[in-house]
């Protein structure tokens, strides 16, 4: 049997490094303006006209700003497991770079265990497989919490 080739769901949004995973970004050379997902023609900043952006790994670490409960199964091209679970949602903010990203908390983890301010990090994982392929997407879990997502 042959083993199926690790990818992302969606290519550019993160890196696959399973350890320490990092969302791809941008960032504007002339005002400092961090984008995610990444830009690629010019400075959303109103008060910047430059397109001078570079390429730069995110911090994979930020804080809960908000949260909430997705109870009702998203429509396609989101892949949900059958049967569809309710699952959190948090908005975290990643300090140095003055962005607060929206993404699924890892599995396991509710609305029950999220509190704002708390410290969470980036995590990877499995989001579908077809025959060729494992596709992963990227989560928030708590810190420190250590489990394999």
């Amino acid at each position: 049997m042959t083993e199926k080739t690790h990818v992302p769901a969606v290519e550019g949004l993160f890196t696959m490094d399973q350890r320490a995973p990092r969302l791809l970004g941008t960032r504007c050379r002339g005002c400092g303006t961090y984008f995610f997902p990444a830009e690629k023609t010019f400075c959303r900043n109103p008060v910047c006209d430059r397109t001078d952006l570079e390429d730069v790994p995110l911090s994979r670490a930020g804080k809960v700003w908000s949260y909430t409960s997705a109870n009702y199964k998203p429509p396609s091209p989101f892949v949900a497991k059958e049967p569809f679970e309710p699952f959190a949602i948090a908005a975290v903010e990643l300090e140095k770079e003055g962005l607060t990203i929206l993404g699924q908390v890892a599995d396991g983890v509710g609305v029950d265990a999220l509190a704002t301010g708390m410290p969470m990090e980036l995590v990877l994982r499995e989001l579908y497989q077809d025959d060729e392929h494992v596709y992963f997407t990227w989560n928030w879990q708590p810190a420190g919490s250590g489990s394999d997502a």
